[in-house]
């Protein structure tokens, strides 16, 4: 089998955690690295998680972690998701600390040197503010094509906001990086929340897992049953969910490696950079004969459970690979 390899970039929240555990465990992904950025939580949080995690999957010191950026590429102000994702990011669970020690590259070095290193290899899936990308385009910008792909977890097209009645977290979080990387020719897939509220995991889901999960993966399943407690009653209290929640950021890895999961739409788009209410849409050109923005393939849809049935055979599966 073919490992797709794979940069993830990410915020570690508790749906990047979910995300990265399941990234980790796949049989058809190679994580040639983490870069991790503000979001969710600070940087140093995020990357703290980050390493615990991989203690946690039993991959300490195999898989390079790289600290990216502390803040937006142009604002002052940072605002953090404490309310999602708990005061540490991962739903309060403390895992045990980990030796690792980030590499001395930051975020956006390590991407441009492992793209002009393998060169149509690496696919990069944003699940974070699109800093750490901004920075290593800033850096290098004929990495634009030489990416396999960028699968990017945010935004949205024809559903509301889930910041402001048009942005999503990610690209309101840091609209000036998000329109950068629009604006870089990059290929880009957005997996926004025209698909990622359509792709919900059930406390019935994990009760499954709890029970039928062989050993050396039960650790694993705890800390999501654990963890996502604290997701459950945020989108109870949001968005009326009753023992459900969006994956936002495993959807986003598991259409990076499958894009069958979701039916795409190539639109040309740009991001909208100021305006209290509206910095970070992402506003499309659907007109016959669109000019206004560059194309990037948009996920419009999706096969929710189908989505939801993969992730759950990765982690009932007796055998794991990365």
């Amino acid at each position: 089998m073919i490992q797709q390899r794979m940069i993830l970039d990410a915020d570690t929240g508790i749906d990047d955690a979910a995300a990265l555990l399941y990234a980790l465990l796949s049989p058809q992904i190679k994580v040639e690295g983490i870069t991790t950025c503000f979001g969710n939580i600070d940087v140093e949080q995020a990357t703290d998680n980050t390493l615990r995690l991989l203690k946690l999957a039993g991959l300490e010191h195999e898989i390079p972690v790289a600290k990216g950026a502390a803040h937006p590429l142009a604002r002052t102000e940072v605002r953090f998701s404490e309310h999602v994702h708990g005061q540490n990011g991962i739903g309060g669970v403390i895992l045990p600390p980990s030796d690792q020690q980030v590499i001395r590259q930051t975020a956006a070095e390590y991407i441009v040197s492992m793209v002009n290193e393998h060169p149509g290899e690496i696919t990069l899936v944003t699940l974070a503010r699109m800093t750490n990308l901004a920075q290593a385009l800033e850096l290098d910008p004929g990495i634009a094509g030489k990416f396999r792909k960028i699968v990017v977890m945010g935004g949205n097209v024809l559903v509301p906001g889930n910041v402001t009645p048009v942005a999503e977290a990610n690209f309101a979080g840091d609209p000036e990086a998000a329109a950068y990387v629009f604006r870089s020719g990059a290929p880009l897939t957005v997996v926004g929340l025209d698909v990622t509220l359509k792709t919900l995991l059930t406390r019935r889901q994990l009760g499954y897992l709890l029970e039928h999960a062989p050993a050396g993966k039960q650790p694993l399943v705890t800390f999501l049953r654990d963890s996502l407690e604290h997701y459950f009653r945020f989108y109870q209290e949001v968005n009326h969910l009753i023992g459900a929640c969006p994956m936002h950021d495993l959807l986003a890895v598991l259409v990076a490696e499958n894009p069958s999961l979701v039916q795409i739409q190539r639109l040309h788009a740009f991001i909208a950079a100021e305006g209290e209410h509206v910095a970070g849409m992402v506003v499309t050109d659907r007109r016959a004969r669109p000019h206004i923005g560059q194309p990037a393939d948009f996920c419009m849809d999706v096969d929710g459970e189908r989505a939801m049935n993969a992730m759950m055979a990765v982690f009932l599966s007796d055998s794991s690979a990365s």
